[in-house]
């Protein structure tokens, strides 16, 4: 796959559609795939007459690993969305971001408003106080390291299954075979077990956007899970506040994940961001 480069960074990325098609950049979230963006639903949002765009984070993936003791910010990795569109010869796009992702794209519109024509902000939040506590019950999620793949490969995959599970949409629940395969795929293509504290750290040094977001003139959509026990909907309620003229859809039975039986749902928020451009 092609690769684009910002500084020492090398971002993995991938295309849908066709190229001369308005583009849609999709981000990631904390310590996951481009692959969490499933070929699947990139295929039926290009299928609207855009240009899908998604790509590995740097740390995970395919993307340029770090090591422990090195640290980066947020902004670095808005940076890096832009280095993609760069290498996609993409001037301007319409950027949706989910949970982690959602943070990046809401600073790609602070810190680079020239290229953004729409935002849809998905299961994320401002970083405002209260708005990234986790419910109890999914606390772990965030906390409690996974067995080590090398010694207990089957561990390993039941703590995968298990976290999926209990931040994933009671609403909308997944078959546990297709999680189970996910861990599997996403541990074969990559595994990159000391991501997540680097970019967890990176979230909590961007602090509180709230302020930032308010100066923010771009059609936004912000879509969230009633049901959402990692990034609580409190969260999407204030990034909605915060972004002028933000429109907020809060969906009964989903939490945080996107499964198929939520990629229409997915797809008309993002193209209504687009819409409103």
């Amino acid at each position: 796959m092609p690769r684009a480069t910002n500084g020492p960074v090398e971002l993995e990325y991938e295309t849908f559609g066709v190229a001369e098609a308005p583009a849609i950049l999709l981000i990631n979230g904390l310590g996951s795939q481009m692959t969490r963006w499933p070929a699947e639903f990139c295929q039926r949002l290009a299928g609207r007459g855009h240009q899908v765009v998604r790509f590995d984070n740097r740390d995970v993936g395919k993307s340029t690993w770090f090591q422990p003791g090195q640290a980066y910010s947020l902004s670095d990795m808005a940076a890096d969305a832009m280095a993609v569109l760069d290498a996609v010869g993409v001037a301007k796009a319409h950027v949706a971001g989910m949970s982690m992702g959602g943070m990046i794209a809401q600073l790609v519109a602070i810190e680079h408003p020239g290229r953004v024509l729409s935002l849809t902000s998905i299961m994320s939040a401002t970083g405002a106080p209260g708005t990234l506590d986790p419910a109890p019950s999914a606390a772990t999620v965030l906390s409690a390291p996974a067995p080590d793949p090398k010694t207990d490969f089957e561990a390993f995959v039941a703590h995968g299954v298990k976290n999926a599970q209990i931040i994933g949409s009671p609403g909308y629940p997944f078959e546990e075979e297709a999680l189970r395969q996910r861990v599997i795929d996403e541990y074969e293509r990559a595994f990159t077990p000391t991501a997540s504290q680097r970019q967890m750290a990176a979230i909590r040094g961007d602090g509180d956007r709230t302020e930032r977001l308010g100066k923010l003139k771009v059609p936004t959509v912000v879509l969230h899970g009633a049901d959402d026990p990692l990034v609580q909907v409190a969260g999407g309620e204030a990034t909605a506040r915060a972004i002028p003229d933000a429109e907020l859809r809060v969906v009964p039975g989903m939490g945080h994940n996107l499964p198929p039986s939520l990629y229409d749902t997915f797809i008309d928020a993002i193209l209504a961001a687009v819409a409103r451009a």
